[in-house]
């Protein structure tokens, strides 16, 4: 066979969007080029590699095999590239991180510590939801992933570099704002906004409910931190969050933490790998500054329910699950 790399690469897109459309966009192709490079692809092989139903296209059973082959094919020239960077030292380099939404708090600020130190790197920052984060790292899709509990069942290395208390948030004059500890029992009978089924805020919070037996009440349920902390400053109900994404809104007085029986809920932030992945200089070098300096950027939000961080992040040895 006398397959092309452009061949692949124009496969991959087309195999990732699974829309010639949208992957002519990606590639700045006209439709018909990638069209044509598909077709030269499928007679080298032999084989179909998609198939069409109604409107849709899907990948055949040797579209499978030839998108696992060519994303690891992409994969050796990204490190190859990232080889051939380290010979060069770290006056260039990329770096592929993609970050839980609720960690783009504090993530921008981290990257742009380190690009005014580290200049001649250029980034690549993508924000998702869990599901999305865990589905990239899956798929070898970056080099550094950033996200609360760490993923089960894949071949990770997580490193804690930071604490991530979740907090209960209400509207200043709500009737618990500014109260005594709060018996977690009272929580009940309030309404809650909730991010959707499948977050890790979300998985956290009923999780350690359940554990005592208890439960919230959802009255809504809402896809970002945004939305659930307008609809909380709304008074539509109570929410939990974590306390990166309301420093503002607590220093302007438009949100208040409830002094909750066992919260702050104590978790921390990781910086993800796939093990035995080799890290480019760049990534190598983010890894670096993330694991020894960003717990020195954590200073807890000023509000009526105390929020301590913990003396020192737990210990920065990596750790797989």
């Amino acid at each position: 066979m006398n397959i092309t790399l452009r061949q692949l690469k124009v496969f991959e897109s087309v195999a990732r969007h699974l829309s010639f459309t949208r992957a002519a966009e990606e590639l700045y192709l006209t439709q018909p080029a990638v069209s044509m490079q598909i077709k030269q692809l499928e007679q080298q092989i032999g084989l179909p590699l998609f198939e069409q139903i109604g409107k849709r296209i899907y990948l055949t059973e040797a579209g499978n095999e030839v998108r696992r082959y060519a994303q690891r094919i992409a994969t050796e020239l990204i490190e190859l590239s990232d080889g051939l960077e380290a010979l060069r030292g770290l006056n260039s380099g990329r770096l592929r991180l993609t970050v839980a939404s609720t960690a783009n708090y504090f993530a921008t600020d981290l990257l742009a510590t380190f690009t005014r130190r580290q200049p001649g790197i250029t980034f690549q920052l993508e924000v998702t939801n869990r599901e999305g984060v865990i589905r990239r790292i899956q798929d070898n899709e970056m080099d550094l992933a950033v996200m609360g509990k760490p993923p089960e069942g894949l071949d990770v290395v997580a490193e804690p570099f930071m604490p991530n208390p979740l907090v209960v948030i209400a509207s200043p004059d709500h009737p618990l704002a500014g109260g005594e500890q709060i018996p977690l029992e009272r929580l009940q009978d309030e309404i809650f906004v909730l991010r959707e089924t499948g977050s890790g805020t979300r998985n956290t919070v009923e999780r350690f409910l359940e554990q005592r037996g208890l439960s919230l009440r959802g009255g809504l349920q809402m896809s970002s931190n945004e939305a659930i902390k307008q609809s909380v400053q709304a008074g539509l109900g109570l929410g939990v969050v974590s306390i990166h994404t309301v420093a503002l809104e607590l220093e302007l007085g438009r949100l208040s933490i409830l002094n909750v029986e066992g919260f702050p809920l104590e978790r921390h932030w990781y910086l993800v790998h796939r093990a035995g992945k080799r890290l480019s200089p760049a990534a190598d070098a983010f890894r670096r500054f993330i694991i020894e300096e960003a717990h020195q950027h954590w200073r807890p939000p000023q509000n009526n329910a105390a929020v301590e961080p913990p003396q020192q992040s737990p210990g920065l040895a990596a750790t797989g699950g």
